[in-house]
């Protein structure tokens, strides 16, 4: 009996071969990351498909780093809009021109716009008119005398709005705040010693302009009470207050938006 090799039990090399390796590998079962991988690929996708469609060619992020850059960042993007509404404006009376039928009707509604423009200020309006000017007072906080305060030597909303209403009941036909005419849908509004008047801010000295009788309305800032508070600390601290007549005068029509956005009846607490 021949003798028996004794490595002839021994098991052979179990390693498994190339092709079995390679075919375990593709059988494996996906992890629960791999599976994951395409959503969120997915998701980020439409996260920055969004994102440009919102941003509509502009920076989401805004550069203001504090409030009076935010606020001059607001100014000029109103006044941008502002331009923006006057083209559409123009286009849409071009259209309409071009589209509506001529018929009496039309015509007689066109001629009640166009008398009711000067008065509603969407029109120009040229006369006599006399301008006031309101300043703060040049002084220094370690300046001001014993018994007022900071706020006394600024320009405020009431000083603003009191000037206003004097020239209105004065029988005023337009008036323009700096730049802008005033609408029934205006509103003077203050922040600090800064002006807001329709989406834009102004710094002092602030000026209103308006067209009518220069006596009588110089008659009615002096019957005017709130008018007549505001000079006494014209001399109590140097406030500014100029009156000045202008002779013949062209206030441009109002060029923002007319939309009433809020309202309360009068003697309602709501």
């Amino acid at each position: 009996m021949p003798p028996q090799d004794e490595h002839q039990d021994e098991p052979q090399d179990q390693r498994p071969a190339p092709h079995r390796r390679g075919r375990a590998w593709l059988t494996r079962r996906p992890t629960r990351w791999s599976a994951l991988v395409p959503v969120i690929a997915l998701a980020a996708g439409l996260l920055f498909a969004t994102t440009s469609t919102t941003a509509d060619g502009h920076d989401l992020r805004s550069g203001a780093t504090g409030v009076p850059d935010l606020i001059r960042e607001r100014t000029h993007d109103n006044a941008v809009a502002g331009e923006q509404a006057e083209r559409l404006r123009g286009d849409i009376e071009e259209l309409t021109a071009e589209q509506a039928p001529g018929s009496e009707q039309v015509e007689t509604l066109e001629q009640q716009a166009e008398a009711a423009a000067p008065g509603a200020g969407m029109a120009p309006v040229e006369g006599e008119a006399i301008t006031v000017t309101l300043d703060d007072a040049p002084l220094d906080a370690d300046e001001i005398p014993e018994g007022f305060t900071v706020d006394d030597v600024v320009v405020h909303q009431q000083d603003v709005q009191g000037v206003v209403n004097a020239l209105w009941r004065g029988d005023a036909e337009a008036m323009q705040i700096m730049d802008q005419r005033v609408i029934s849908t205006s509103a003077v509004r203050c922040v600090g010693n800064t002006l807001i008047l329709q989406g834009r801010v102004y710094s002092p000295p602030f000026t209103i302009t308006a067209i009518g009788d220069p006596d009588q309305l110089r008659q009615a800032l002096d019957d005017d009470p709130a008018v007549t508070v505001y000079q006494e600390y014209v001399d109590a601290l140097g406030l500014g207050y100029e009156v000045v007549e202008e002779g013949s005068t062209t206030l441009p029509a109002f060029d923002g938006s007319t939309s009433l956005q809020h309202a309360r009846p009068l003697g309602t607490d709501d």
